[in-house]
């Protein structure tokens, strides 16, 4: 299998403190590597220097050329606009199709919404929202930061699809959630940060 991601004595800081030292990873295609650990043992610091959004203290970081997505604690939704438009938007940034975006929406359960403002939608809406990214972009590498948060059972089957539908395809993910994975936790592995 062809490695997605890999880390080499990649130490994490935050502030003046230093979460992770020496953190040695690889993720390969196919894989889903659920991060575990108390509050604040540096689990999004790791995924947040992992997608390039903070800088490692130290060690090196290999990612796929055709890239990834990050989705953060935050929906980053303009309550103002519609989940539509929200999609449009991000796809334009992402020079993608938007053709794609219907699709995305009715897989997550969202196209009877497209038109109402974010603002409106209540968090595992919002939530949804934010994870139909994923659909309209695809993409190798999937960091997700506490996906499963506000979601129901319906949302939580959706995710579950789509964590299995990534993995299918070749993807790989790595996930942080202190709630168990909706996926067959023989395509999941653990591993214990801090």
């Amino acid at each position: 299998m062809t490695d997605l991601l890999r880390t080499q004595s990649l130490s994490v800081g935050r502030g003046d403190r230093v979460l992770l030292r020496d953190f040695d990873l690889a993720v390969a295609a196919g894989e889903l590597v659920h991060l575990r650990g108390r509050n604040g043992t540096g689990k999004t610091s790791l995924l947040e220097v992992l997608a390039g959004l903070r800088p490692a203290v130290s060690g090196k970081i290999e990612r796929p050329a055709a890239g990834l997505h990050w989705l953060g604690h935050k929906n980053a939704l303009n309550g103002d606009l519609s989940v539509l438009e929200n999609l449009q938007f991000w796809s334009a940034l992402q020079h993608c199709d938007p053709k794609t975006i219907p699709a995305a929406l009715e897989r997550l359960g969202l196209a009877r919404l497209r038109h109402r403002p974010s603002r409106t939608l209540s968090a595992g809406q919002k939530r949804r929202a934010a994870l139909a990214r994923l659909l309209v972009a695809p993409r190798p590498l999937w960091l997700l930061d506490e996906p499963l948060a506000a979601l129901d059972v319906e949302g939580l089957a959706h995710v579950g699809a789509l964590l299995s539908a990534q993995l299918d395809g070749g993807g790989a993910v790595l996930v942080t959630s202190h709630q168990p994975l909706p996926v067959d936790a023989a395509r999941v592995r653990s591993l214990e940060i801090g």
